[in-house]
């Protein structure tokens, strides 16, 4: 099971599920629900493998959201909105979901696996994509794969911008690992993977908004994989929370693609703060000083989605 983050393309998403809800009389595709499987529990790392060039400003970038969302060290982030209250709303599907209710998750940064070599190519299949996941731990982990603008992806910038499943463990027979993959889209696709920093390919034309961490390609791929972390934290084995068939699912992020802040429609992203001095857009604040836009959730509790402000 896969399932990807599409930006841009959730208009042909949306066409897929009411054509499969025609076809399948017997499902309820209509509205978001709990299919009975796991969710992400316990402490887990998460673990960073870097495939292509990427310098280490841009890495500093996404090793800062990641650690943002530590538990531990949300104590020194008392200025909202804040990363870690942007990921509260994940933290409710733990609390609706009654198989859950002892356990809940705690993220972690782990291990960075630098792959500057280009080992696989530059380009790669979804197997590819799974191979390098595997490079991670995979004992309460998620690998993430990050590949570089230079690298092409099956799929990518046609039908999805990442995207998140499981592999086979190496350990135990029937064991599996939760993994992400989210490719730079800057020289590839920015207007389907990286808007609102960039004009869209399609639909109603606005300014794009300044990246708040002054890379597009970077501040894309944080959007992506906040969607993606979601998803894989309530739906990491295609069982969890998901509205729509198993195969074409909208999960806690996804069902909200283009959704930054109050007010927001197709074209434009919504109320958001701005930096004074860079004119960045943002909605959150993160270690370090940063500064990020991170999409709106999926509320289990509301049934709507959810943004900060």
């Amino acid at each position: 099971m896969a399932s990807f983050v599409m930006g841009y393309f959730l208009l042909f998403a949306v066409a897929f599920v009411c054509l499969d809800a025609r076809t399948d009389k017997t499902q309820d595709y209509t509205s978001f629900q709990y299919h009975k499987g796991a969710l992400l529990t316990g402490d887990v790392s998460i673990n960073l493998i870097w495939y292509g060039k990427f310098k280490p400003s841009q890495r500093a970038i996404v090793t800062d959201f990641v650690a943002s969302l530590s538990s531990s060290r949300r104590s020194t982030m008392a200025q909202n909105p804040s990363v870690a209250t942007w990921w509260k709303t994940v933290e409710k599907y733990y609390h609706v979901s009654k198989t859950t209710t002892t356990r809940g998750l705690t993220l972690s940064l782990g291990e960075q696996i630098l792959d500057q070599g280009y080992s696989m190519g530059k380009s790669l299949t979804e197997k590819n994509l799974k191979d390098l996941a595997a490079k991670g731990g995979q004992s309460y982990a998620v690998n993430v794969v990050l590949t570089s603008a230079d690298v092409t992806v099956q799929g990518f910038c046609m039908n999805r911008c990442g995207s998140h499943g499981t592999g086979s463990g190496s350990g135990k027979k029937g064991s599996r690992f939760a993994y992400i993959w989210v490719g730079n889209s800057e020289t590839q696709c920015p207007g389907q993977c990286a808007w609102p920093f960039h004009a869209p390919v399609y639909g109603p034309q606005s300014p794009p908004l300044v990246a708040p961490n002054n890379d597009v390609g970077l501040d894309g791929m944080v959007i992506n994989l906040a969607s993606l972390m979601a998803a894989t934290a309530t739906n990491p084995f295609g069982d969890g929370y998901y509205q729509g068939p198993k195969t074409a699912p909208l999960e806690a992020g996804s069902a909200c693609t283009g959704v930054y802040g109050k007010g927001s429609y197709p074209g434009y992203a919504g109320e958001l703060l701005v930096d004074a001095t860079t004119g960045g857009s943002y909605n959150v604040k993160g270690l370090n000083g940063r500064k990020y836009l991170l999409p709106a959730l999926f509320d289990p509790k509301t049934d709507s989605c959810s943004t900060l402000f």
